[in-house]
């Protein structure tokens, strides 16, 4: 039998087309397949990081939340301890003791001091309008 030409030689430029076709569908669902792939893993680094109940972020607000915290809890701390000196020195000390008792309750220290006491005047007729 005799060889068309074409067949065993070179390729026919229909049959050339159709080859670079197909290679082009192979490669644009080559690219197709990479972004796929890149999205999905873009996605499960993010989950990775964000998800779950504590997110990364969720994280980070619970640390800046428990740092406030500490430092409301030593400011309430030296408060305290503020009021408990004072406390110990009411029951202590004679002199704040005095202090307190003449300026809270007017009192005054034997018969040496007179206190002398300025009150308004209550006159029903000078209303103010």
């Amino acid at each position: 039998m005799a060889k068309k030409g074409g067949e065993n030689g070179p390729p026919k430029r229909g049959a050339s087309g159709s080859a670079k076709r197909s290679s082009s569908r192979r490669s644009a669902s080559g690219v197709g397949r990479r972004i796929l792939g890149v999205v999905a893993v873009l996605g499960i680094a993010y989950f990775a990081i964000e998800g779950g109940e504590y997110g990364t972020s969720d994280l980070v607000k619970q640390r800046r939340r428990g740092r406030m915290l500490r430092h409301a809890i030593d400011s309430l701390t030296k408060q305290v301890d503020s009021l408990q000196r004072y406390r110990k020195a009411l029951t202590t000390d004679i002199r704040l003791q005095e202090r307190i008792a003449r300026e809270e309750f007017g009192m005054v220290r034997g018969e040496k001091e007179i206190l002398y006491r300025f009150a308004e005047t209550r006159d029903s007729a000078a209303v103010d309008p």
